[in-house]
């Protein structure tokens, strides 16, 4: 893969900043990678692990010449950072985002994108429960999609430009627009980890079932919600308060589902009960069958992602 970007600026140094740094230096698509990130700490063990070729004190100073900078902020922080960062933002440059939500990131950032500098978000659909700058990793994007999500007035040249600089870290690439986005991800991400976050607060406040029944007899399904449940608090607090609409909708339906199903299990249906997990089985055999997962008994995370 040759070079994309002469020199790519990341915001915030978390799991995706930093996977994304080294996912670039892996294949070769930028000069020079800047970073920055607010905390002190962070930006000291950036330099300590070589994250970036340079981490800089200020936004501004790590924007200043990129040719594509990238907001990897919780996405109730971009606004902000958009505003800091407009005035040393070069003409011609690509501002985009790795958000978990897109309408309120558009809203929140648009305002403050120059004349003269384009603005694409984006969204890889790839992540672990690990978080900080000491948690990415070059091939976590691998085989996983990145969503583009050109906002009116995209331009072309510059959206085909940041398709390349995805595709080149292993992603597979699609553009979907941002309504849509939204509703996709309730599904498929924000109400399945609210759902996790439940179900461990359940086991939590269930004190008939001790806390050390929980940990030593966690079997898979436990086990997974508490992997799922373990992510970002910042990060997912902001996705529900600014996805709120569609999540709404997602839990809603969830609602009538487990009613649904509540009702069977009282009744004794078994025929509806066999019917339904034959139905939501096939849905996993569609995960594999499209390489987003395997069925491996360890789902081929081995010790990576304990």
């Amino acid at each position: 893969m040759s070079q994309v970007y002469d020199r790519v600026a990341l915001i915030g140094l978390g799991l995706i900043a930093s996977s994304m740094f080294w996912a670039i230096k892996r294949a070769g698509l930028a000069a020079e990678v800047t970073g920055y990130a607010r905390s002190e700490a962070t930006r000291d063990t950036a330099r300590k692990i070589g994250l970036c070729d340079r981490i800089c004190d200020t936004a501004q100073e790590a924007v200043e010449g990129a040719d594509l900078v990238v907001l990897c902020v919780p996405v109730g922080a971009m606004g902000a950072v958009a505003q800091e960062i407009a005035p040393a933002l070069k003409s011609g440059a690509t501002v985009s985002d790795v958000g978990s939500v897109k309408r309120h990131v558009i809203q929140d950032v648009s305002p403050h994108i120059p004349q003269g500098v384009h603005f694409i978000p984006a969204h890889p659909l790839a992540g672990t429960e690990h978080s900080g700058p000491e948690s990415g990793f070059a091939e976590l994007f691998d085989n996983r999609w990145c969503l583009l999500v050109p906002v009116e007035g995209s331009d072309p040249e510059a959206v085909a430009r940041l398709r390349s600089l995805w595709t080149g870290l292993g992603s597979n690439v699609d553009e979907m627009d941002a309504d849509h986005h939204d509703l996709v991800l309730a599904v498929t991400s924000h109400a399945p980890h609210l759902i996790a976050y439940t179900m461990v607060g359940v086991a939590d406040d269930l004190r008939r079932v001790t806390d050390s029944e929980v940990i030593k007899y966690s079997a898979a399904g436990f086990r997974d919600f508490t992997r799922i449940a373990a992510s970002d608090p910042t990060m997912w607090r902001d996705v529900f308060l600014t996805n709120k609409d569609a999540t709404l909708e997602i839990l809603g339906r969830f609602t009538e589902e487990l009613f649904a199903l509540q009702r069977a299990i009282r009744t004794g249906d078994g025929d509806q009960l066999f019917d339904y997990f034959t139905r939501t089985r096939a849905i996993r055999r569609g995960i594999i069958d499209a390489g987003q997962d395997t069925d491996a008994p360890d789902f081929g995370r081995g010790n990576t992602n304990p």
